[in-house]
């Protein structure tokens, strides 16, 4: 269940980030964002330069591949990732869910379920054949 959360992160940050910078087009910005082009951004009034940088870069994207790749990471060394991992994601996603019904939060929210599932039966010391044993 762990691992399954994990991976279930990770696809969903990735396919964010080279989403936004492929099928959003976003990457065609890259040179304005290095080249200084946003250094006086005003965000209340922001370029499409701007804009398609915090849909990709500076978005939650690069983050949750962190935090997916931290749950996996874990599991294989046996080490159960704590429950405040799946409630910050799980609140995180019912605003989502509020505020953009139209995006992937029942993926978010499978990912919290099954982490947070997979953190009480290894407490209870009831974990699902081969979880969190580590791997050769």
């Amino acid at each position: 269940m762990i691992r399954w959360a994990g991976w279930i992160v990770t696809f969903c940050g990735i396919a964010h980030t080279i989403g936004a910078l492929t099928v959003e087009g976003a990457a065609r910005h890259a040179g304005t964002w290095f080249s200084g082009g946003l250094w006086g951004e005003d965000f209340a009034a922001m370029s499409p330069a701007g804009s398609a940088y915090w849909l990709s870069l500076a978005s939650f994207g690069v983050p949750l591949v962190l935090v997916g790749s931290t749950v996996l990471w874990l599991d294989r060394r046996g080490v159960v990732p704590p429950a405040f991992i799946a409630w910050t994601l799980g609140g995180w996603t019912v605003v989502d869910a509020v505020v953009l019904p139209f995006t992937p939060w029942p993926l978010f929210m499978l990912a919290c379920v099954l982490l947070l599932t997979g953190a009480r039966r290894a407490r209870r010391g009831d974990p699902a054949p081969g979880a969190g044993l580590p791997r050769a």
